[in-house]
């Protein structure tokens, strides 16, 4: 642990931020965050010369007016949350000055998601949100503008926000902070039942631009409901008249009978392969791969400038590096920027042309290939296909109040892209979600077990998944999903005796 001298504590480092904490919460007393003196903000002292890990945190006094606090009225603490500098008391009818209720809590955010800033916000939305529906564990919703100002997440993603119940006393609630920031690694925030919500962030300005999105999506999502409709299906529909179950409400009839008169689980949500399950592999093979292997290096070359195309590049390129050292066939080193353009198209376009051939199902190329399938389509020179099942199948489940997401070795780009431009229209108003290849490897089980917590299903077998590879079923099973193995065209073939039950057509499920 680094020891700071009296003078870094007096420095321009600590003066800047501990001015700017006062600053924000004058502007959030303004937004009704910090009113009636509860809420507050906390940052990191920014020091380039400092690992992050090891920074002092300015963190505000409790109990105090927060929009007439100075600067001079912030603790100092450091890495590990011990205090190293107080404020002087201030006379009467001021109270003996005393850290935040919220450190504990605070510290939490800053050691297990390297946080650079914590804002804790009492704002009435945040608070009524959780109100909606008092047996609910988490805040969903979808198909939102703002959501793309939350970390990780896209328009046609599905943002979670758990809920923890509230307690009399602020740092009672660490304990189960701690438990839904472990549950939920996606997440950025979590809100606290009749109470408000903590957010975090990289640095105090991301930590303030999710702030304004979450009290945005929260009031959006209140409104929403005001007029009777779901703010976490994606169009928005009418909310379903929901069937109470344990820990949960449940849109789905328990006890649903299947073709062979055998009783199904209830089911949440279905989570759906593409390659074979939604889509031909033909279509995969003979019109995907092939038009991404032949416009790599067109591609590169019209975007080699951009931020986006640089971390292909640099995706890839540590890819390579991985595969020269394990052997892998095919694989070229990729030289650095200073030895030319050319030379980096080139060992590029190589290793790609390898990778498809092996049908790698790797993230650096995936992404690299959704890249290039999104000018396909903006150009027309690419649609996809899907079985003529599924669009119905999709509009069925979505309005039976099933939510379907995706669950591809292709870019989460590259799934949208497929459903947005299908020989069906755009499908992408049935999905909720899109999952790929970086929450996990599609035959590993710990995968599923991800996409279960992601989903915040309390029973893993209400998580139906389909696909027509058998060693991926086996993995969702061992996770406890149901798994069901779809039956298509040019699919391979299973092992004799397999225990899942098989469907060729989604009107079967």
């Amino acid at each position: 642990m680094i020891g700071f001298p009296q003078a870094y504590l007096e420095g321009k480092e600590v003066k800047e931020t501990s001015s700017l904490v006062t600053e924000l919460c004058r502007h959030f007393y303004t937004q009704g965050w910090v009113s009636g003196t509860g809420g507050s903000i906390t940052i990191k002292v920014h020091d380039a010369s400092i690992p992050k890990p090891e920074q002092l945190i300015v963190m505000s006094p409790s109990g105090v007016q927060k929009e007439r606090m100075q600067p001079e009225d912030m603790y100092i603490l450091s890495a590990n949350g011990s205090i190293i500098s107080s404020p002087s008391p201030k006379p009467y009818p001021n109270k003996p000055p005393k850290c935040t209720d919220c450190a504990p809590l605070f510290m939490k955010a800053y050691e297990m998601r390297n946080a650079g800033a914590v804002i804790h916000s009492h704002g009435m939305e945040s608070c009524l949100v959780t109100m909606l529906n008092p047996q609910a564990k988490e805040f969903r919703i979808t198909h939102m503008e703002m959501i793309k100002g939350i970390q990780g997440h896209g328009y046609y993603d599905e943002l979670v926000v758990p809920i923890i119940e509230n307690t009399a006393y602020e740092n009672e609630l660490t304990d189960s902070l701690t438990k839904a920031i472990k549950a939920y690694p996606k997440a950025t925030a979590v809100l606290v039942r009749n109470h408000g919500v903590y957010i975090w962030g990289d640095s105090w300005i991301h930590a303030k631009t999710q702030a304004e999105c979450y009290h945005y999506l929260f009031d959006a999502a209140i409104k929403l409901h005001q007029l009777g409709l779901d703010s976490a299906t994606p169009d928005h529909g009418p909310i379903q008249r929901a069937i109470h179950s344990k820990n949960q409400f449940s849109t789905v009839k328990s006890g649903v009978k299947d073709s062979q008169n055998q009783t199904e689980p209830p089911r949440r949500c279905i989570v759906l392969d593409i390659e074979g399950t939604t889509t031909p592999i033909t279509f995969v093979t003979d019109v995907l791969f092939p038009y991404a292997r032949e416009n790599v290096g067109k591609h590169l070359n019209l975007t080699y400038d951009t931020a986006e195309t640089q971390e292909d590049i640099r995706l890839l390129r540590s890819q390579v590096e991985e595969d020269l050292r394990q052997g892998v066939t095919g694989a070229v080193p990729i030289p650095h920027a200073d030895e030319g353009k050319e030379e980096v198209i080139a060992a590029m376009v190589s290793n790609v042309e390898a990778m498809i051939k092996a049908d790698r199902k790797i993230t650096a190329l995936k992404e690299l290939q959704g890249h290039i399938w999104r000018t396909g389509f903006e150009c027309n020179e690419l649609k996809s296909v899907v079985f003529e099942d599924v669009a119905d199948a999709l509009e069925k489940w979505h309005s039976s109040g099933i939510k379907v997401y995706i669950y591809s070795s292709g870019s989460r780009l590259a799934q949208r892209l497929l459903f947005g431009n299908t020989n069906y229209g755009d499908l992408r108003k049935y999905l909720s979600g899109f999952f790929d290849t970086t929450i996990g490897n599609k035959k590993e089980s710990r995968s599923y077990k991800e996409i279960t917590e992601t989903l915040g299903v309390d029973d893993p077998s209400e998580i139906l998944f389909v696909t027509d590879v058998y060693q991926e079923a086996t993995a969702a099973k061992a996770a406890g999903l149901e798994a069901i193995i779809s039956i298509r065209p040019g699919n391979a073939s299973l092992p004799e005796n397999n225990e899942f039950k098989t469907v060729t057509s989604f009107s079967q499920i």
